[in-house]
């Protein structure tokens, strides 16, 4: 029997309804290919979700019985005119069950991990799965030009005629050319020689020699040569290893750049993203099962393999397609290969939202739950691989899944066994699912070691996420009192103790050569010189992995990796390195000295308010959810939901504290409306605000994000997103049928 929801039919199986797309989807293009009988399936879907679903609610509930405790707590020593004394919050926290006694020492027993996680060191990209050609753009930043990631971006100098022209500009590429040498000598030297001297290669014996105009040489540490491809007395490529990463030479004498060249060397090919996370939330704006078929047909193509997107780029079409895997000779001859692809893991939304695409005795299943399923079931398509020319995403025979926003130890032994049950469903050997735990809510990191003994035996990953955390931070501490300016917070000594914890929680745990330990992203795409000398801090802090906004950014963040052996500075830090709970609690509040005139609240309104509506207006009228934002200053940033909590939750801790009116934040809105409505004019799907404001859904969801913050569970973007995106999808529906 077929039923409707939201205007879209449903399938009744069980207690069950399940979205007719979905449920056709999952059997004819994921079940059949697993070998599970759809009745089966659907019924022990259904068995999961009434058994979780009480206890995800049950977690919901806690997190808001916490915060109105927390909040209490706060009013009071308002009231009373006191200063907040750290030790008594502190033991406040332990009493309400907020803050956990840390557990006994334990190391993590996950197996099967694959070495772009345990053992090696590099980018992390992320990406909405949502949009097919960001994923497969992602999937194929395994390996990325050198030389196209220095001339287009600011990381070469325009200095002395070198800027980027319309044609190629050879004193620019000049550059290019000499910061590759620079590179080549750094991390893979010659012996008693130079790459700005060499004239040729050839392979003689299984060793590289490497002609120069004083003579031929090797390299230093002959073991870096890997590889090549081509003739061994003319080859087109030279594969080298550092630091457990790769290095091709690309020679060409034909090529326009390297027929200029004494060696005809016309590119260096870098292992760049070793690791990309497919996203299904921050960075997407699915709110119906509509969006989801989306989401889960993108995964499903990027594990069988077969994703492809047309685009339209000067005029010109093209298919883009997964990279097939690298070929090439080892120095005796041998065929192999390397892979082409960065290995994937799927971001599954946290345990806040439920979505329509499934109901059980008629109420929306956790969006959770569904992911976990979902993504699970497809990813298992990639360990059923078996011909010899399939490119395996997981050659360890695991399927990989991030799992963001969860507060504290309870919410990850939640996911484990949410886990457990799917692996179930399944039919998956324990632990095949591996976990990663975004660090970035205050109860987690508070308590990262006791997150970390709940899925000791699947965590492969955690992560810090400085937006997300400083939001919930924000959130938590709503009544605390009046929170330091935006830009200042990351000064505040509370986020250095945060990022130094997360990596000590990780070595003491055992993630050494077993998991990766990570740092979050650069927000900002068009600054790589800036990244450049900032994010070389990550590796340098021990982290083995850290997040970057585009392909481009990958290939140049890795060369850190490449300066800094992680694994050295891991083994350093092993034991030299502690968590400070007392230094993470500590509120960063505005201090006596800060003087917050009338203009500089205004402006930190202004800044806030025009990231929140350049946003939300793609996101509720365009269904984009992550995208490059220009800001006040016509900056570009990557802007997703984590950027838009913290901006929102700061104005409303604002207003809630007094420093500004509801009237003022209006004002603001509606003159940061009209900046951003002129931003986007060259948009022609573009639909602009300040035309009529009070109409305007995407002009009232951002209103309602700071309006309605305090009231916002952990001051999550989420609800009022996916609540204004569904009426603007119905809205668009209604057009079109008035104008068909």
């Amino acid at each position: 029997m077929n039923n409707m929801v939201q205007g879209r039919e449903h399938v009744k199986s069980g207690k069950l309804s399940i979205d007719a797309e979905l449920y056709n989807f999952i059997n004819t293009q994921v079940l059949e290919k697993i070998d599970l009988n759809t009745e089966n399936f659907w019924n022990d879907v259904e068995t999961l979700t009434k058994e979780l679903m009480p206890i995800n609610q049950a977690m919901l509930k806690t997190r808001e019985t916490l915060q109105q405790q927390i909040n209490d707590y706060h009013k009071a020593q308002d009231q009373t005119k006191t200063n907040l004394d750290a030790n008594h919050y502190k033991q406040f926290l332990v009493d309400i069950g907020y803050l956990r006694p840390q557990p006994e020492d334990f190391e993590i027993t996950s197996t099967n991990v694959d070495d772009e996680i345990s053992v090696m060191a590099g980018p992390q990209l992320v990406v909405p799965v949502m949009n097919a050609r960001y994923a497969i753009n992602a999937a194929n930043s395994r390996w990325g030009s050198l030389y196209d990631a220095l001339y287009g971006t600011d990381v070469i100098s325009s200095e002395s005629g070198a800027e980027i022209q319309v044609n190629y500009n050879p004193i620019r590429g000049q550059k290019v050319v000499q910061y590759g040498r620079n590179f080549l000598n750094a991390h893979t030297p010659l012996l008693d020689a130079d790459f700005n001297d060499i004239t040729g290669f050839r392979i003689d014996n299984a060793q590289l020699i490497i002609a120069t105009t004083s003579g031929d040489t090797r390299l230093a540490h002959t073991s870096q040569f890997v590889g090549y491809r081509g003739d061994i007395n003319a080859p087109t490529d030279i594969i080298l290893r550092h630091n457990k990463l790769h290095i091709i030479i690309n020679i060409d004498g034909n090529h326009p750049i390297g027929k200029t060249d004494k060696a005809h060397i016309k590119d260096i090919t870098l292992e760049s993203a070793l690791t990309t996370i497919m996203d299904c939330e921050d960075s997407v704006a699915a709110v119906d099962a509509e969006d989801k078929c989306i989401v889960y047909r993108n995964w499903l193509g990027l594990m069988q393999g077969n994703l492809t997107e047309t685009v339209n780029k000067n005029g010109k079409q093209f298919t883009r397609t997964l990279a097939d895997n690298v070929e090439f000779l080892t120095p005796s001859g041998v065929p192999t290969s390397l892979t082409g692809r960065a290995l994937m893991f799927v971001r599954n939304v946290g345990h806040l939202m439920t979505n329509p695409a499934i109901l059980v005795n008629g109420k929306e299943i956790p969006e959770g739950i569904l992911d976990a399923i979902m993504t699970s079931a497809i990813g298992k398509i990639d360990l059923l691989k078996t011909s010899t020319a399939a490119i395996k995403n997981s050659k360890k025979g695991s399927i990989y899944i991030v799992k963001p926003k969860m507060h504290g130890a309870d919410e990850v032994a939640f996911t484990n066994t949410l886990f457990d049950k799917v692996e179930d469903i399944l039919s998956l050997p324990r632990h095949t699912i591996k976990m990663g735990i975004m660090d970035e809510e205050r109860r987690t990191s508070l308590n990262l070691k006791a997150c970390v003994e709940q899925a000791k035996h699947r965590v492969v990953f955690i992560n810090t996420g400085f937006l997300d955390r400083t939001g919930d931070e924000i959130h938590t501490s709503l009544d605390a009192g009046v929170f330091a300016p935006k830009a200042e917070l990351k000064a505040k000594p509370w986020i250095h103790a945060y990022e130094e914890s997360n990596v000590a929680v990780g070595l003491n745990t055992g993630f050494k050569g077993k998991a990766q330990i990570g740092k979050g992203m650069w927000p900002i795409p068009d600054q790589m010189s800036q990244m450049m000398q900032v994010k070389i801090g990550h590796p340098q802090a021990g982290a083995n992995t850290a997040w970057v906004p585009s392909p481009t950014a990958a290939t140049l963040h890795v060369m850190h990796y490449h300066q800094v052996n992680v694994s050295d500075i891991q083994q350093q830090l092993m034991h030299n390195i502690t968590s400070d709970i007392d230094t993470i609690l500590a509120i960063p509040l505005i201090n006596d000295e800060c003087d917050l005139s009338q203009e500089k609240i205004t402006k930190e309104l202004e800044n806030n308010a025009q990231g929140i509506l350049g946003y939300v207006v793609r996101w509720v009228d365009q269904g984009v959810g992550c995208s490059k934002v220009p800001d006040i200053n016509n900056v570009g940033l990557m802007e997703d939901r984590a950027t838009c909590r913290i901006s929102s939750q700061h104005i409303a801790n604002w207003l809630h504290q007094g420093v500004c009116t509801e009237q003022q934040v209006d004002e603001v809105l509606v003159r940061m409306a009209a900046v951003v409505d002129k931003q986007n004019e060259s948009d022609p799907l573009y639909e602009n605000m300040t035309s009529n404001v009070d109409n305007s859904l995407a002009f009232q969801a951002a209103r309602d994000l700071i309006i309605k913050g305090v009231e916002q569970p952990s001051g999550y973007t989420e609800p009022l997103l996916h609540h204004y995106r569904l009426l603007k999808k119905r809205q668009l529906a209604e057009r079109q049928l008035q104008s068909a």
